[in-house]
């Protein structure tokens, strides 16, 4: 499939540091690339720099060939660009029911109409129902938001992503917080979402185990700059990782 979307040369810097470093890479429609690296190697900036919430000092994002770069987070999101974070990003004091139907209204391009009220759209109830029962929350759709454990609440912002049906998921270390039972319910939810060959799907995650299991391709940032990009093993086996990222001395070096 053709590249969807691109980022050509980006970098942003604070002050004398360059944090994300003439970054070019693409993105195809089918495809799970996970983005890891040491701490502080620039994964969270770079996806900040794709969904918008920080601004480039120089290069570009395109989407569909569409320079986006200049374009504000919430555009970018009506483009079809979702973004979760490493913190739930919820309305903590609505409940379950209610933050998925408002996510669903946001893609339909409904707005509050008092001749007819939200209980008479049978078609987007449905759909935020289905929704609902996809990440197996319905059990708990009166519960308030902020009263959800945690895992539950990661899934709930998967739920937003799925109701808004962007064409980009873009998950910065999903199973963060998470405890042994909660993760593989969050992992389940991205590798479904992975299957569905018109949506790219981008995860920020430094555990090796879930990039194993679920990804594609591998991208790898140091210091802000790309390393490797290519299939997982080979990534993985190659030795600027293993010294980069995992800690171990290339093959054949001295210890």
């Amino acid at each position: 499939m053709s590249v969807a979307l691109e980022t050509r040369d980006l970098t942003i810097r604070f002050g004398g540091h360059t944090a994300v470093d003439r970054v070019s890479c693409s993105f195809r429609p089918g495809e799970l690339v996970a983005i890891v690296g040491p701490n502080g190697a620039g994964k969270t900036t770079y996806f900040n720099l794709i969904s918008g919430q920080l601004r480039a000092s120089s290069g570009a994002v395109l989407l569909d060939g569409v320079d986006i770069t200049n374009t504000s987070a919430p555009e970018r999101a009506r483009r079809g660009v979702g973004r979760a974070f490493q913190l739930t990003n919820l309305f903590p004091n609505l409940t379950v029911a209610e933050n998925v139907r408002l996510a669903v209204q946001a893609a339909a391009g409904v707005h509050y109409d008092m001749l007819r009220p939200w209980t008479e759209r049978r078609d987007l109830i449905e759909r935020a129902d289905a929704v609902l029962k996809d990440v197996a929350l319905t059990a708990k759709r009166g519960h308030a938001a902020a009263a959800l454990p945690h895992g539950d609440q990661r899934k709930l912002e998967v739920a937003l992503m799925m109701a808004l049906d962007p064409r980009v998921y873009m998950f910065d270390e999903p199973t963060a917080g998470m405890s042994v039972d909660e993760a593989p319910v969050v992992l389940d939810l991205i590798a479904r979402l992975k299957r569905d060959t018109e949506k790219i799907v981008l995860l920020v995650e430094h555990k090796m185990d879930v990039v194993r299991a679920l990804a594609d391709r591998i991208i790898v940032l140091v210091n802000g700059a790309c390393v490797a990009d290519g299939a997982p093993a080979e990534v993985i086996a190659s030795p600027i990782v293993q010294e980069a990222y995992l800690g171990m001395a290339p093959k054949g070096a001295a210890a």
